[in-house]
């Protein structure tokens, strides 16, 4: 049987992350505040692209993340749970030794590695928990 704190999160992550998604693809204009400009046509219309398939993307990992929460098994959520805490942490590396040299980015990293710690936390947070509960 698994924990129920594994569906809970993973149905967070996954409203968060098909949220953000629809908004990257369909109204990224009006939300960011970061303007990356092309200077030619050509050049606006990649970064138009880019930026919808990213969201595209991040509405793929919420679908993901929305399947995967319905295993209940617990050896799979344990490994899934230390997969995500790997891969917020190597975002939040990322965003630190190369996201700060970008001189659009220099105010926007900072908030997102600490929102990339938050994520992590929470799935240590739930390995903590599953372990308390295996063990008790």
């Amino acid at each position: 049987m698994g924990s129920p704190a594994f569906f809970v999160i993973c149905n967070l992550h996954s409203m968060v992350a098909i949220a953000c998604g629809g908004l990257m693809m369909f109204y990224l204009a009006e939300i960011s505040s970061i303007k990356f400009q092309g200077s030619t046509p050509h050049d606006q219309l990649l970064i138009r692209t880019s930026d919808s398939f990213s969201g595209l993307l991040l509405v793929a990992i919420g679908l993901l993340l929305l399947m995967v929460s319905f295993v209940r098994n617990r050896d799979f959520q344990s490994f899934f749970a230390k997969g995500c805490v790997v891969l917020h942490v190597s975002m939040a590396v990322w965003r630190f030794c190369f996201e700060r040299k970008v001189e659009d980015l220099i105010h926007k990293w900072p908030r997102q590695v600490l929102g990339d710690i938050a994520l992590a936390l929470s799935w240590v947070f739930f390995l903590v928990y599953s372990w308390r509960e295996k063990y008790d």
